[in-house]
């Protein structure tokens, strides 16, 4: 039977699902805008939209593999070093899982009774979760932060793609536009949900920002060279 993920782990593919999905948006929305601006034929325009969506499904696919491959050897590496630890002085690494217990002004005798409750079942875990604030039940699959990458670029570039290529020529630009910026409110606000920050807040404004910055960059580009 497949091991059931945690809650955190969860978390962590939901975020590279919406990170895809939000880089979906934004570099298809910014590479169709630029082309558009440079020329009317719909057919190059999709033709290098459709170029962006298979290059940013692997590069996204790849640079969330990397990235968490990389997470999960450093804390491997941090579970190698608490186990050495806990071998050579135990007792060292009780005061110091105590002490931080203390440091939260919970009572010495509180203090004392959790510690050696929890460093007598499950000593590594906890020693570890105290020292390097991470918890080693909660590692992150790099195959599956890469594979929800790679699934929800292409959804995300569907709208710009949609839009820009359906739209009558002379108000594309202005449809994909508004369709892509609404579609970052979205993903904004989702991205605040999961990042346990305000709804509506900065986490939109800025992703709305960094949208508005990436077509408005591409179309003066597109524009320099619209023949």
């Amino acid at each position: 039977m497949a091991k059931k993920m945690s809650l955190a782990q969860r978390v962590n593919v939901l975020r590279a699902i919406v990170m895809g999905a939000n880089d979906g948006i934004i570099s298809v929305a910014g590479i169709v805008i630029g082309v558009a601006a440079a020329t009317n034929n719909t057919y190059a325009i999709l033709i290098s939209g459709l170029s962006g969506v298979l290059a940013g499904m692997i590069s996204m696919c790849m640079g969330e593999y990397v990235s968490v491959s990389t997470q999960k050897d450093s804390q491997r590496r941090a579970q190698l070093d608490e186990q050495r630890r806990l071998k050579e002085d135990f007792d060292g690494e009780y005061r110091f899982v105590k002490q931080k217990y203390l440091d939260q002004d919970i009572a010495p005798a509180l203090a004392e009774e959790a510690t050696q409750e929890l460093m007598s079942n499950d000593p590594l875990n906890v020693a570890v979760q105290e020292r390097y604030g991470f918890n080693p039940r909660d590692l992150t699959s790099p195959y599956a932060a890469a594979i929800a990458s790679f699934i929800s670029f292409p959804l995300g570039s569907i709208l710009p793609m949609v839009a820009v290529t359906t739209a009558p020529a002379t108000v594309r630009i202005g449809v994909t536009m508004v369709g892509v910026l609404l579609a970052l409110v979205l993903t904004g606000y989702c991205g605040a949900v999961l990042g346990n920050n305000p709804r509506w807040g900065k986490a939109i404004l800025r992703n709305v920002a960094a949208g508005l910055l990436t077509m408005g960059v591409t179309f003066v580009i597109g524009q320099l060279f619209r023949g």
